[in-house]
């Protein structure tokens, strides 16, 4: 028989174990288990090198929160580079306002990123992650502009900007 004692320690056990699972799937190891990338670094490495904000992001696949980097609203001609390795990944050419409060690109760099599938957050989408070093920078939905009607939805966090030489 269900009293209310049992039926409250069912939901609280069962609101943990969804909370546990929620945290789990957020962590996951760098881009596709198993993949080799040119640039390997361990752990404490890359804590080195890296903001707290950085390692969140690109290796422990993180999110920023929309509309706080100033990537967003970087207008200037210029090159954005991963923040693991220097990687140039997106050129300003093809950067655009898509209104989600992430800067958002049409098109990378060629042999720039690398795509694996993500089902975190209970749903499925296309990860992108650096081809050099498999940093997590975002992903790409199929919601952008003409040409490629690609939007590839990157965290500001991840990347470096490089203006370009003044002429």
């Amino acid at each position: 028989m269900v009293n209310r004692r049992t039926l409250m320690g069912g939901v609280a056990v069962g609101g943990v174990v969804a909370a546990l699972g929620f945290a789990l799937g957020m962590r996951r190891p760098a881009a596709a288990a198993g993949a080799k990338f040119e640039i390997t670094k361990s752990e404490a490495e890359w804590r080195k090198i890296l903001t707290p904000e950085q390692y969140y992001v690109l290796r422990d696949h993180g999110t920023e929160r929309a509309g706080t980097s100033p990537l967003d609203h970087e207008k200037r001609k210029g090159t954005f580079s991963c923040a693991g390795c220097d990687l140039p990944v997106y050129s300003s050419e093809t950067k655009f306002d898509s209104g989600t409060g992430w800067p958002s690109f049409w098109k990378p760099l060629p042999n720039a990123i690398g795509t694996s599938v993500d089902t975190s957050l209970f749903s499925t989408r296309t990860e992108v992650h650096c081809r050099r070093c498999g940093g997590h920078l975002g992903h790409v939905f199929e919601d952008g502009p003409a040409p490629t009607g690609l939007r590839y939805c990157m965290n500001g966090v991840a990347m470096k900007f490089k203006p370009a030489a003044a002429a």
